[in-house]
C-alpha cells in the first residue's frame, strides 16, 4: 500500500528552487512507492507558467496539485521545499529540503526552523557544512544587565546530501548539425569565434557585491583582454528581477558604466548580452554551440551551481571560484578553478533572517582571473579535452535517475519502519489549469494553514 506524501513547493514557479522542486517530485514519483499530493506555493515575484501540459512529467505534477490545502488525513511523509524559516510539520515524518546558503553560516530562524523537522536535504557538502558548523549560544538576560548561558542552538536533526541531477536527456554533447533555431542563428552571426559564457541573474549591490559578482567579470574580462590583437567575447546571459524591457535597459546600463571606467582610446572586447527566458533545450544549444569555449563564473558562493552542473554534461569547459557548492562535481584536474579569499559579506547583502551579517562568502583574486582567462584563451583544445573526461565522470554520477535512486536511499534509511496508514480513498481531484475554477463541495477534511508568499 502506497504511503500518502504531501509536497509543499513551489512547482510551477520558473526560478531555481523551481527546477530542484520539479526534479524531487520526479525522484519521488519513479519509486512508485507513494501517493504524492502538492500543496503549490510561490517563490517571490517569479512568474508561476514553468509547467508545461505537453511535458508528461509536468503533467504528472498538475494532477497531483491540491485545489485547496486540505486533506482527509495526515500524511505519512511530508516534504517542505522551502526555505527552512518557513519549514512546517504536518506527517507523521517531516523532510525539510533547503538549497542551504551560500555563505559560511546560517542565522538562528534557520536553525530553529530545520530543528522542527525529521530530516534536512541539502544539495552539496557546502550546504551541509553551513548548519553543521553554525552553533550560536542560548542566553538569558539577568536583571543587571549581564548575560547567562543556558546552552547551545545547533543542529539536532540528521542532515543528508542529494545532489541536484541533471537531465541527460536534454543535457548532453550535440554536433553542430544538431544545433537550430534563433539562438543558433544568433551565435552564428557573432564575429569572434571564442566566446566566454557567464550565466546568472544580476543582483542588486555595488560593483564586487551581486551574488554572481557579474560586474566583476565583466570589467576582469575588459582588462584581461582590452588592446590584444585577438580578442574573445564575453556572451552575458542575465537578467535582473524581472524579464522587462527596463530591466534589459538597467543591464546594459551597468555594462555601460563599467566600460566608461576605461580609458576612451582603449580597444575593448566586445560583451553581447543574452536577456529573457529560455528553455532547458535552449541552454542546452547554448552550453554545445562550438563558438561557446568556456564557461565563466566568478561566483561569491552557491548552494549548488546547477548551470556549471549542466555545462560539464556537455564538455563544456568551466572556470569558477573554488569554494561552495561547485566543488561536488569541479576539480582542479579537470576544470579551472579561481583562488581568491573568504571576506565578510557586504551589507547590501544583508537578509534578515536569511544572509546575517557575521556571515563570509567567496572573493576571487582577480589576477588569477586574468591568467585563467588568457590560459583558456590559448589553449582550447587542452581544457576542451579536460573537460570532456569530466563529462564521463559527472554523465555517470550526477544524472537525474541517479539522484532518484539516491533519494530513494535516504528515504529508506529513515522511513522504512513506518506503518503505512489505513488505506481512505480520497475524492477525485480536479486538474489545475490556469483558468480552472474548483468548487469546494466534499473536499477532504484536514486543514493546512495560510501559507505567506516565500521570499
Amino acid at each position: 500500500m502506497k504511503k500518502i506524501m504531501l509536497i509543499c513547493a513551489p512547482v510551477t514557479s520558473r526560478s531555481g528552487y523551481g527546477d530542484h522542486a520539479r526534479d524531487l517530485f520526479y525522484s519521488f514519483n519513479k519509486s512508485g512507492n507513494f501517493d504524492i499530493k502538492i500543496l503549490d506555493v510561490p517563490w517571490g515575484n517569479c512568474p508561476r507558467n514553468a509547467l508545461d501540459k505537453n511535458n508528461e512529467i509536468h503533467k504528472t505534477i498538475i494532477d497531483c496539485i491540491l485545489p485547496e490545502p486540505k486533506l482527509d488525513r495526515q500524511p505519512d511523509i511530508y516534504v517542505d521545499i522551502r526555505i527552512p524559516n518557513e519549514f512546517d510539520r504536518f506527517g507523521k515524518f517531516n523532510i525539510g529540503v533547503t538549497a542551504g546558503i551560500e555563505t559560511t553560516a546560517v542565522s538562528q530562524k534557520w536553525m530553529e526552523g530545520c530543528n522542527k523537522m525529521d530530516l534536512i536535504i541539502v544539495p552539496s557538502e557546502h550546504s551541509k557544512s553551513g548548519f553543521v558548523k553554525t552553533i550560536y549560544d542560548k542566553v538569558n538576560q539577568l536583571p543587571n544587565g549581564q548575560q547567562q548561558k543556558l546552552g547551545e542552538l545547533k543542529l539536532e536533526k540528521p542532515i543528508e546530501v542529494l545532489f541536484e541531477g541533471s537531465d541527460d536527456n536534454i543535457f548532453k554533447p550535440l554536433d553542430y548539425n544538431e544545433l537550430s533555431g534563433d539562438l543558433t542563428e544568433y551565435i552564428d552571426k557573432i564575429k569572434e569565434k571564442f566566446l566566454f559564457l557567464s550565466v546568472g541573474q544580476w543582483g542588486t549591490g555595488e560593483y564586487g557585491e551581486d551574488r554572481k559578482d557579474l560586474g566583476r567579470t565583466v570589467k576582469v574580462f575588459l582588462e584581461t583582454f582590452a588592446n590584444t590583437k585577438q580578442m574573445p567575447g564575453l556572451l552575458l546571459k542575465t537578467n535582473g528581477a524581472t524579464f522587462s524591457l527596463l530591466d534589459k535597459k538597467d543591464i546594459k546600463n551597468k555594462i555601460n558604466t563599467i566600460k566608461s571606467n576605461f580609458p576612451t582610446d582603449w580597444k575593448l572586447p566586445n560583451i553581447y548580452l543574452l536577456h529573457g527566458e529560455l528553455s532547458s533545450e535552449e541552454i542546452n544549444v547554448l552550453y554545445n554551440h562550438p563558438k561557446i569555449g568556456a564557461m565563466l563564473s566568478l561566483t561569491h558562493g552557491e548552494g549548488y551551481g546547477r548551470p556549471l552542473q549542466e555545462a560539464t554534461m556537455v564538455g563544456l569547459p568551466v572556470i569558477a571560484s573554488n569554494w561552495s557548492g561547485q566543488l561536488d562535481f569541479l576539480s582542479t584536474d579537470h576544470s579551472l578553478l579561481l583562488a581568491g579569499e573568504l571576506k565578510q559579506v557586504p551589507k547590501s547583502v544583508v537578509w534578515k533572517d536569511i544572509i546575517i551579517p557575521e556571515s563570509e562568502w567567496f572573493t576571487v583574486n582577480e589576477s588569477n582571473v586574468y591568467k585563467a582567462l588568457k590560459f583558456a584563451f590559448e589553449n582550447k583544445y587542452e581544457i576542451k579535452n579536460k573537460a570532456k573526461s569530466l563529462m564521463n565522470i559527472n554523465r555517470e554520477k550526477f544524472t537525474l535517475n541517479k539522484m532518484a535512486d539516491k533519494l530513494n536511499e535516504i528515504l529508506d534509511k529513515y522511513t522504512s519502519g513506518m506503518a503505512t496508514a489505513v488505506d481512505i480513498k480520497l475524492p477525485k481531484l480536479k486538474k489545475v489549469g490556469d483558468t480552472d475554477k474548483v468548487k469546494s463541495d466534499n473536499l477532504p477534511k484536514l486543514k493546512l494553514p495560510k501559507l505567506q508568499p516565500t521570499v
